[in-house]
């Protein structure tokens, strides 16, 4: 948990309680620009993983301890519009998000896009055509004991993944689906318990590749000069549209509103964009201001139903967890 302190300089003091899922490194950057904006708002920080955050807020709901969510994927936002834990607030930015990457009665947006790619360690597989092309080829036996994924039911992002592949095979009938994650399983070497491990585990050989988020190999192959890359996948990616909103009855509601139209303001977003790989929502961005990375990239997304997606989550990775999670060598 951290805890930015209001300056009393000036103004009346607010309090703001922030719930997230972005690491320090997005954190770091966001947080001192607010508080420059907004002295005398103290700031109380606690990350999470997505899925937890949607937990504490739906067991908080009588009682909400945090203002506002950021960060965690549109199945996840939209369980929780459902659930009737967020606030309806339109963001001055409102009109300057797709549809496709809002909720139609403003309870959260998209903060930004998340392509889920095949994550490989170079010094492993130095020629990128050797490397895993598409979603189906990562079931080759070859790579057997080979694979690290992040532990799946406590990550957005590997839900999503997971779910985008029962949904691939079929969403009506989901065994084919569960057959496709039990190959994989038997091809996972290990469930890392958090990104970190995951990502030292791969960086330290014990396994080839992953599955994973495009920003974050970025930020580790750029910024943290780890030797990864990605392939994104012939057939297309998941395109997770990563969250934010105002979580119901809100105790801070004011400075959860400031914080949200801070967090959308374009000058951050090309700076997220350039800093951090982050792949804005707004559509009203110059190119001018975005990254050479950023044009260079074509987002091919995978079909899904996100609606199907969010609703049958839950019910396919408990079915994971509990039929097929550790069962594939077996």
């Amino acid at each position: 948990m951290i805890i930015l302190p209001a300056c009393s300089s000036s103004g009346g003091k607010e309090k703001l309680v922030i719930y997230t899922a972005r690491d320090n490194n997005v954190t770091d950057v966001v947080m001192p620009k607010f508080k420059e904006k907004y002295p005398n708002i103290e700031v109380e920080i606690m990350m999470m993983g997505a899925q937890q955050i949607l937990e504490r807020v739906r067991g908080e709901k009588a009682n909400p301890g945090g203002d506002f969510w950021w960060g965690g994927t549109q199945s996840a936002f939209m369980t929780a519009a459902n659930e009737n834990l967020l606030e309806s607030i339109k963001p001055s930015f409102g009109d300057k998000v797709p549809a496709q990457y809002k909720d139609a009665r403003d309870r959260w947006y998209g903060e930004m896009l998340l392509p889920e790619v095949i994550m490989y360690n170079t010094d492993l597989i130095p020629n990128k055509a050797d490397a895993p092309q598409d979603w189906d080829d990562v079931l080759d036996p070859k790579y057997k004991d080979k694979i690290i994924i992040r532990d799946v039911l406590a990550s957005g992002t590997m839900r999503t993944i997971y779910s985008a592949m029962i949904y691939r095979q079929g969403p009506d009938n989901p065994q084919k689906g569960y057959d496709w994650l039990m190959k994989l399983d038997a091809n996972t070497k290990e469930y890392a318990a958090d990104p970190t491990q995951m990502q030292l585990k791969l960086a330290r050989q014990e396994g080839l590749f992953t599955l994973w988020n495009l920003q974050d190999v970025m930020l580790q192959k750029v910024n943290l000069k780890q030797p990864f890359d990605f392939i994104y996948p012939k057939s297309g990616a998941p395109i997770l549209v990563d969250g934010v909103g105002v979580i119901k009855d809100a105790k801070n509601k004011d400075a959860a509103v400031k914080f949200y139209n801070f967090l959308f303001e374009p000058a951050l977003r090309a700076e997220m964009a350039e800093k951090l790989f982050q792949i804005p929502t707004r559509d009203d961005i110059s190119k001018d201001t975005l990254p050479a990375w950023l044009k260079g990239l074509e987002l091919k997304p995978l079909e899904l139903d996100w609606n199907v997606m969010s609703t049958k989550e839950k019910e396919w990775m408990t079915y994971w967890s509990e039929k097929i999670k550790g069962k594939g060598k077996k």
